[in-house]
């Protein structure tokens, strides 16, 4: 017989569910074991968020409706039953388990199952179907800083640093003269590496030390820490992002998360399998003590190699621990307009910019420091989807329309595939400049030389929370470049002096499969203005001008 009274949840195993069914406003699993539906009552359905998805006690599902009497395809009614998808459940029973107790998923039944039912019942939470709490309080930021940069470079860290909330420090070769209340992590200098030997004559000693900045950070024995993320001090980081993008992975196992240069050369020079650390990198807090131990014997090992990265590696590969890439982090080794890059980016959160120094600013007609506080005003309002790329069409106009968000609209004449417009434009320069196109790490588009073709830009210049309508208002301005004639007997865009934009943030859009927005022309009175919308795609829509 069961001990009903006990409250340990691995007393007993918890049953196998083989599919859920929501009903009215409770949630019901299958049972495969005895193949009958368990009401859960304590599971409810708050919110009706679409057609397609609801919430459950703070989790969103995508359910596919079933069809049924005289119901329109769209049309989503409380009492109709619907089926969840089986990648579902493990969340599902995540959040009974978590939050519910064992004892709410007993069987009724007195007996006790047998041996061999047991082993059936046994549970066990696939480890990538896991939620982990991560918060930007267990993150730890340590930056690399340069005592003769430093006046300048600051600035960079200002823009995206919280005080008394982000937890860091700035690594730096010599004391500087500080100020009270200027908003900065807290200021370490770095300790002598004299003793190591580097040999490498293109390269500076300087990447001894800053090679060694996770490991100093750990020693520094702040509380709490499950990851530390390495930069530079002309590194600005989406600090929200970055918990979203570690918020995926389980922190108690060895992690090195990063990213490749947009150089082939350079990855081919120093590694593939090597995270630049201008773009940032990550390291799980288990992780950083292996380091630790085994750090300075290893760089000893490697005298010849260039920088601090290539070090790092070389460590990772000793620890036999490989490189997790995560695409939002933007070494950027690229001279230039940033313009194609952060117009096509891809289909995941934008982590970091690098390099700021050398790139041209990221709205023309301004300073660095100044286009990064315009950027960061989107940032506030929906940093989940900075950058974020949609597609759309004028069909009336024959034109082709691409949202970069919180950044840029571009407008083209007639109808360019989406296929050509997620590919970056070369409006930026190899960091090798006697390299061509084919020696980036990624494809690429030309700039185009058809004077009909030239896209009309339109920079994000003012953005604000309409709390009223629960959604985001960006107007973009044109950017007055010189236009070349165009003989096409269509409309043209330069009749457009501003577009604004409108937007519901969503900060549980990286919760869900990867996908682009979608966006769509609005009415407008005013033959000089645009109005797009852009959101989540509906059922069988497209970013396509469809027949």
């Amino acid at each position: 017989m069961r001990n009903g009274g006990t409250n340990d949840p691995t007393s007993t195993p918890a049953p196998t569910f083989s599919h859920c069914m929501v009903r009215k406003t409770s949630l019901q699993l299958r049972d495969a074991s005895y193949n009958k539906f368990r009401l859960l009552p304590s599971l409810k359905i708050r919110t009706i968020l679409s057609p397609t998805y609801l919430t459950i006690n703070h989790i969103t599902l995508h359910l596919p409706l079933p069809p049924s009497n005289g119901q329109k395809r769209n049309e989503f009614h409380p009492t109709t039953p619907i089926s969840c998808f089986p990648w579902q459940l493990p969340e599902l029973l995540g959040l009974v388990l978590h939050h519910h107790n064992h004892a709410l998923l007993q069987e009724e039944e007195e007996e006790e199952p047998k041996e061999q039912e047991k082993e059936n019942l046994e549970f066990a939470l696939p480890l990538s179907s896991q939620l982990f709490d991560t918060e930007l309080k267990h993150i730890v930021f340590g930056i690399a800083a340069s005592s003769k940069l430093w006046e300048q470079r600051k600035q960079y860290i200002k823009q995206w640093w919280r005080p008394r909330v982000t937890r860091g420090v700035v690594w730096l070769d010599k004391p500087v003269r500080t100020r009270r209340n200027e908003g900065l992590p807290l200021i370490q200098i770095s300790r002598d590496t004299s003793r190591f030997k580097y040999t490498n004559r293109q390269g500076d000693r300087s990447a001894l030390r800053i090679s060694r900045v996770v490991s100093e950070t750990l020693r520094l024995g702040m509380k709490d820490v499950r990851w530390f993320v390495m930069g530079d001090d002309d590194t600005v980081f989406v600090v929200d992002n970055v918990v979203r993008i570690l918020s995926k992975y389980d922190h108690r196992q060895f992690y090195y998360i990063g990213s490749s240069s947009e150089s082939h050369t350079q990855n081919i020079f120093f590694s593939y399998a090597m995270a630049y650390g201008g773009g940032g990198f990550a390291i799980s807090y288990p992780l950083a003590i292996e380091l630790a131990k085994v750090q300075d014997r290893c760089i000893q090992r490697y005298p010849g190699l260039y920088g601090s990265d290539d070090r790092m590696q070389a460590c990772m590969a000793e620890l036999g621990v490989p490189l997790t890439r995560e695409a939002g982090f933007h070494q950027y080794d690229v001279y230039g307009d940033l313009l194609g890059l952060l117009a096509a980016h891809p289909v995941t959160p934008l982590v970091s910019i690098h390099h700021l120094d050398v790139v041209d600013p990221i709205f023309p007609g301004m300073s660095q420091v100044k286009s990064l506080q315009r950027l960061f005003q989107s940032v506030k309002l929906d940093s989940s989807s900075i950058m974020q790329q949609s597609i759309c069409y004028d069909k009336k106009r024959s034109w082709s329309i691409s949202i970069s968000w919180g950044y840029v609209v571009q407008i083209l004449r007639g109808i360019v595939s989406p296929r050509e417009l997620e590919m970056p434009t070369r409006t930026f320069l190899n960091w090798y400049r006697k390299a061509d196109y084919t020696a980036y790490a990624f494809n690429t588009r030309p700039v185009t030389k058809h004077p009909c073709q030239k896209p009309f830009i339109f920079y994000m210049s003012t953005t604000r929370l309409d709390r009223a309508r629960r959604q985001t208002v960006g107007v973009y301005s044109r950017h007055r470049g010189r236009h070349p004639a165009c003989r096409w007997k269509m409309d043209s865009p330069e009749k457009i002096d501003s577009i604004t934009v409108l937007k519901r943030p969503d900060d549980l859009r990286w919760q869900r499969s990867p996908r682009r927005d979608c966006c769509r022309v609005l009415p407008s009175r005013r033959s000089s203005s645009m109005y797009l919308w852009v959101g989540n795609c509906r059922e069988s829509e497209i970013s396509i001008e469809q027949q």
